[in-house]
């Protein structure tokens, strides 16, 4: 059998005949590759044969296009019986590992009150072993569920153990073992239980009223505590208010000039943000640019700055304070005269 090399000359040569030899030279050329050649997707794919054998599928000569033909077909077999071995050869199912222990059960032990300061409890603290799966991800994440239930807690060291432990198992099997959803739940599990105002959780937890299958199922709203679920309810009652409120009109102007693009093409609002006996303030806005500005025109002063008779009246009422209106005034009826 030819080598990737060797193949990649044939292919050359033949190549080089189409067009040129006589029909039964390029037939007989096709036939010696057909024979001799011990196809592979990736000798097909460097040598380029495959390309040319499909080429020579579409040639005029009769006898040309079916050997071309018969040795595409030849060639798509062998790949797909080789792709179909490898295929094979994947997916055969590996050697399983060895699946994590459960946890080593918590020895029975004292049920005496935890009497130091509930508030700097750690598993740490408490001398507790969360070595109990032989995986150290795991053991880390008993310990951290451990110094969230501990938090603020007066239970026994053991009894805050064996709920770690539940948890975290409960955790392993729900989220199909170390994943990183199953990394993420324990932290969220660690974060809700140390807020202060959501105390409810870890006690329910410790009781046994929550399950630990339950607790590792449980939402973010879920694992909220009621006061704050009443807080976003508010918020979301606000926001929705606030959101319904209808945005004031914007006029356009095409007299006032955006100080950044000099176009003229400048929306404005008037609001009263100061007492009722200042001016309202202009917000105006560069529709071309979206530039954004404010000034504090008197609707009259406005509708003067709007009708200035020249560019440059109209830069003074705009940089002016306005308790000089009537010399503005003033200077547009001396300028239009």
């Amino acid at each position: 059998m030819l080598d990737a090399r060797e193949v990649a000359n044939r292919v050359k040569a033949l190549q080089g005949s189409v067009g040129k030899s006589d029909p039964a030279d390029i037939v007989s050329q096709i036939e010696t590759l057909k024979k001799e050649v011990a196809p592979s997707e990736e000798i097909l794919r460097t040598t380029k044969a495959g390309i040319l054998m499909g080429k020579l599928r579409q040639n005029p000569n009769k006898d040309i296009a079916r050997a071309a033909t018969e040795v595409v077909a030849k060639w798509k077999k062998a790949v797909e019986q080789e792709k179909a071995a490898k295929k094979g050869k994947a997916s055969a199912s590996p050697a399983p590992k060895p699946a994590s222990p459960a946890p080593k059960p918590v020895a029975a032990g004292t049920k005496k009150k935890f009497e130091g300061d509930p508030e700097k409890r750690k598993f740490q603290a408490d001398g507790v072993d969360v070595k109990r799966t032989g995986s150290s991800v795991r053991d880390n994440c008993i310990g951290l569920i451990y110094n969230g239930l501990a938090y603020r807690s007066t239970e026994s060291v053991d009894s805050v153990l064996q709920r770690a432990i539940e948890v975290e198992h409960a955790a392993f099997k729900a989220f199909n073992g170390e994943t990183k959803e199953y990394k993420e739940k324990i932290r969220s599990l660690f974060q809700n239980l140390k807020v202060k105002s959501n105390a409810d959780l870890g006690k329910g937890v410790m009781s046994g009223e929550i399950v630990a299958e339950k607790f590792v199922q449980m939402s973010s709203q879920e694992l909220m505590s009621a006061e704050m679920r009443k807080q976003n309810a508010l918020l979301e009652e606000e926001n929705m208010k606030k959101a319904q409120v209808p945005m004031a009109e914007k006029s356009m102007s095409e007299s006032l000039e955006c100080g950044r693009c000099k176009k003229r093409m400048v929306a404005y609002t008037q609001a009263q943000t100061r007492s009722a006996d200042e001016p309202m303030t202009t917000f105006c806005e560069c529709m071309n640019c979206r530039h954004r500005w404010k000034v504090s025109f008197p609707p009259i002063l406005l509708s003067y700055h709007t009708f200035a008779p020249c560019k440059a009246v109209r830069a003074w009422i705009t940089d002016l304070h306005f308790g000089h209106v009537g010399i503005i005034l003033g200077l547009c009826i001396h300028v239009s005269l």
